[in-house]
């Protein structure tokens, strides 16, 4: 198997951090964003969208989109779980995973590529009021999570999974470019919760 990554991106941060809590070891190829080889014809010849990250598998079939590698990774490496034990905890997770990924991490990533002047490269044409808007709900996303963790120890619940991962991801990914720090907007839960999650040797991963 070879991943596809790329340098701080939190998608495949994301995978990064899946795969420390696991213990796997792939090999990996780093893509340059910076320098658009997720446009090169030998990267679309690996996934037609240009996203990281990719899994090749040894049969020759390429995984992409975050959930559908580690969905795989989890199958592969069972424990420790981290997407659910049975139908009941795997549909919950699913459901908070999902949430943080639709209105954190997508709102975060679209407030990033609108504002910010070196994601120009990436994102043209910038629409910078739509990016201030997506900035705006990033906070009423906060606002629920953190009375979501004022009630549980862990996004899903009273263990640390994979909704976790996707939590920390997009947050550490703002604190970089734009500047979010939880606690100071007065979202102490989301930012109590988010040191507990820096201390883990994972959360280096992929960073």
């Amino acid at each position: 198997m070879k991943l596809y990554m790329s340098a701080r991106a939190p998608n495949p941060r994301r995978v990064a951090m899946f795969l420390a809590e696991k213990g796997l070891d792939i090999a990996t190829e780093t893509i340059d964003l910076g320098r658009s080889e997720h446009r090169s014809e030998a990267f679309l010849a690996i996934n037609p969208f240009g996203r990281v990250p990719a899994l090749a598998l040894d049969d020759g079939r390429v995984l992409t989109e975050t959930r559908a590698i580690c969905t795989y990774l989890e199958g592969v490496c069972p424990e420790p779980n981290l997407m659910g034990v049975d139908a009941t905890e795997r549909a919950f997770v699913e459901m908070a995973d999902r949430r943080i990924e639709l209105h954190l991490l997508m709102g975060i990533a679209n407030c990033v590529r609108h504002t910010h002047p070196g994601l120009a490269v990436l994102e043209s044409p910038q629409f910078p009021d739509f990016g201030a808007v997506q900035g705006e709900r990033v906070r009423d996303t906060l606002r629920w999570l953190d009375g979501v963790l004022a009630g549980q120890p862990f996004v899903a619940g009273e263990r640390f999974t994979i909704a976790d991962i996707t939590a920390f991801c997009a947050l550490e990914f703002a604190r970089g470019l734009m500047k979010l720090r939880p606690g100071h907007e007065g979202f102490a839960h989301v930012q109590a919760w988010r040191d507990r999650i820096a201390t883990r040797p994972s959360a280096s991963a992929g960073a």
